[in-house]
């Protein structure tokens, strides 16, 4: 999935925080947006101070220490159209040919504080919102011709801007067109129909005309920020709240990470340890298109909202239940939908903390035994660390437990399973590597000054130094890399998966209300890269990520997801490697062990579906348009249940009971298949990664007797 980094402003960790809506929908009765002229808005005395201390501090400090030329500032106003019209649906040629006259100056307007053009460019944007509701309403008196041969082409991103007024009115009947046969699609009467778009439209209209002064300022100074690389940002007071609530890990909610693809919500990331982690069901590419409170409250249609509004919708009180409508990753915008019912809960630490399991697998007339250690965050209780605690909590420790554990168990292997690791603490990605190394270098960091710092493994001796053999996908980021490039450049073990993600930068936070001229007024903090990690062999982690030494079958192209997918990251690089001492070159054990893994794709039933499903994803995923005939969009929502039917073993009617969350005396049954189904799919993954690794014991038990035999 191609994540913009504009969209990754926006991503928000579902769970409640203990501060006020960012938008409040105004009281039943009260005149709409539609009535309603929005205000003008402009920017305020302390969003001028804050943003020349931005200015300052990105230009002195960033790693990467941009100028402030006319090439940035274009870059800064694309960037700025991209987080109000990200998929080009209001704004016309005409207007942007007449905004254009800012673009030469956007980044010095930040440096001098000249912000009017930010928000004439904005109030531009709103007045174009209100134009084309009026249109999508007056679309509804009529009703469409489902039987006519068109498509409508729903991914605009990359398109040119619509050449005038006119030409958005035909984008405009398209998009109603879909919202209205997808609703159809659900059933629903052409009233119901026409009664729910007009709440959408007019509700999405309400929540533009409610953004003030304060988010606008936001909005511009991320379009500044993101354009020098993705993992700097301004955080508004607000937001900042929000951050620092979440690192103390106050956090209630349904554990999911969202952002905006086009006019949808959609499932980023499962947090592990939440509610949808433990219920199975929410996955990542869910497209989410209601939302409703308790066991019965109204279904609330989300389509075209902001993904704030949607945020506030999912968060609530612990042990309070969410029910979410969503359009599955592997049915697409065809359907159906399926409703799913989650009660909000905490993240535990003791869900998030590391797990092991012990995989059997046959070995000729004995069992080869390969254990496993999951590992969803490198963490560690930091208070309890200074304080010398002797029984503080960290994932080292649990980690080195666990092994202990298995050992005793007479485990012939050892996984340690990073997938969605998106990293955590770098002492702990440091000290979880000495678990496998006798000692020495583990990371190289350097500054924006060129000054390298190592973080080392000091600690003697192993606490695994058998088979080892690391589990990554493209979630598994920063210090999940910092580890997995550890094992791969000393030659200690096998790196199974998919490329990781590529985040090899490190990012300091900038508290910009310690230089507010009175304690009332809040300014907000900047997040600044200030080093980036490289490896112990010289190579950076940052964009590339870790190449496994084994790619399994995984949907997507490695170009389109990760860090080089974002727009302005920073590049690999290199520098000197430092004096480290390689366990063993296991590159000829692992091109025998990759030839087994390939001939198993050819001739394992599991692994043979799997890449089938694979491959109908990617065919799926490439497309940008949709059918807006009827008999069409029926046909390939068919096709998408009988393929979920057949994959989990579930009857057609329980199929279609369970999606649409109707009660069915077998649709708990289903319901529980289904997800039986969805858990295989990943176990799978595990299971041929632990396949590989124990071919890799075999294939060096191989060798050693053919050594010994030569000697003899």
């Amino acid at each position: 999935m191609n994540i913009h980094p504009i969209r990754l402003t926006l991503v928000a960790l579902l769970f409640v925080v203990a501060v006020p809506a960012l938008l409040v929908q105004p009281p039943a009765g009260e005149a709409s947006a539609a009535s309603t002229p929005a205000p003008d808005l402009a920017p305020e005395p302390r969003h001028r101070f804050a943003s020349r201390l931005a200015s300052r501090f990105m230009t002195s400090y960033h790693y990467r220490s941009p100028e402030l030329d006319t090439a940035f500032s274009q870059r800064v106003f694309e960037q700025y159209l991209e987080v109000l019209d990200p998929n080009r649906m209001y704004f016309t040629a005409a207007d942007i040919e007449d905004m254009s006259q800012y673009a030469d100056y956007t980044a010095d307007a930040v440096r001098t504080a000249d912000l009017e053009p930010a928000y004439d460019v904005f109030n531009r944007y709103v007045s174009r919102v209100d134009e084309r509701i009026e249109h999508a309403l007056g679309l509804l008196d009529d009703g469409f011709d489902f039987t006519v041969e068109e498509s409508y082409h729903f991914d605009r991103s990359e398109m040119p801007w619509a050449e005038s007024r006119e030409a958005l009115d035909a984008i405009w009947r398209k998009r109603v067109k879909n919202d209205w046969l997808r609703l159809k699609l659900a059933d629903q009467s052409d009233e119901e129909i026409a009664e729910t778009l007009a709440e959408r439209y007019e509700n999405l209209q309400r929540r533009i005309h409610e953004f003030n002064n304060e988010e606008v300022f936001s909005f511009f100074m991320n379009a500044f920020t993101r354009s020098i690389e993705p993992h700097s940002a301004y955080m508004s007071p607000r937001t900042s709240d929000n951050f620092e609530i979440s690192m103390r890990l106050s956090l209630d909610g349904i554990g999911a990470m969202l952002q905006r693809e086009t006019e949808y919500t959609t499932v980023m990331e499962i947090v592990p340890g939440g509610p949808a982690d433990l219920d199975g069901r929410l996955q990542s590419g869910d497209r989410i298109v209601g939302v409703g409170q308790g066991e019965d409250g109204e279904m609330i249609d989300v389509v075209g909202w902001r993904l704030d509004d949607v945020v506030d919708k999912i968060r609530g009180e612990r042990d309070t239940i969410v029910r979410l409508e969503i359009l599955p990753a592997d049915t697409g915008l065809s359907g159906p939908s399926k409703v799913i019912r989650l009660v909000r809960n905490e993240v535990k630490l003791e869900e998030q903390a590391a797990s092991s399991e012990v995989i059997e697998l046959p070995d000729g007339d004995a069992t080869r035994r390969i254990g496993v250690i999951r590992v969803p965050v490198f963490y560690v209780d930091f208070e309890g660390r200074a304080r010398n605690e002797p029984n503080y909590r960290s994932s080292t420790r649990d980690v080195r437990r666990l092994i202990n554990e298995l050992r005793s168990e007479g485990v012939d292997g050892l996984l340690i399973d990073l997938r969605g690791n998106g990293g955590g603490a770098l002492v702990e990605a440091t000290t979880m590597t000495g678990l496998f190394l006798d000692s020495g270098p583990v990371v190289q960091v350097r500054d924006s000054r060129g000054k390298v710092k190592l973080e080392r493994d000091n600690e003697p001796g192993m606490a695994w130094d058998g088979p080892l053999g690391v589990l990554v996908d493209r979630r598994s980021a920063s210090a999940s890399e910092i580890f997995a490039a550890a094992i791969q450049d000393y030659g200690r073990g096998v790196v199974i998966g998919e490329p990781t993600f590529g985040k090899g930068t490190v990012q300091n936070l900038i508290d910009l209300d310690n230089m507010s001229r009175d304690e009332e007024t809040r300014l907000g903090q900047l997040k600044l890269t200030m080093a980036q990690f490289y490896r112990v062999a010289g190579g950076s982690t940052q964009n590339k990520g870790v190449v496994p030494d084994i790619r399994l079958p995984t949907a997507g192209d490695p170009e389109e997801y990760g860090e080089s997918a974002l727009d302005f990251a920073m590049p690999w690089a290199e520098i000197e490697p430092t004096e480290y001492d390689p366990v063993a070159d296991l590159e000829p054990l692992i091109d025998l062990a990759r030839h087994r893994h390939e001939m198993r794709l050819e001739s394992d039933e599991e692994l043979i579906t799997l890449v089938q499903d694979v491959t109908e994803w990617e065919a799926d995923s490439q497309r940008d348009t949709i059918s807006l005939v009827e008999s069409v969009r029926r046909k390939e929502m068919e096709e998408a249940e009988a393929r979920r039917a057949a994959r989990f073993g579930v009857q057609d009617g329980d199929m279609a009971a369970a999606e649409q969350g109707q009660p069915d005396d077998d649709s708990e049954a289903s319901d529980e298949e289904g997800e039986a189904g969805e858990e295989d799919d990943e176990d799978l993954y595990l299971v041929e990664t632990a396949r590989i690794l124990s071919d890799l014991i075999d294939l060096d038990q191989e060798r050693l007797l053919a050594h010994r035999q030569t000697e003899q």
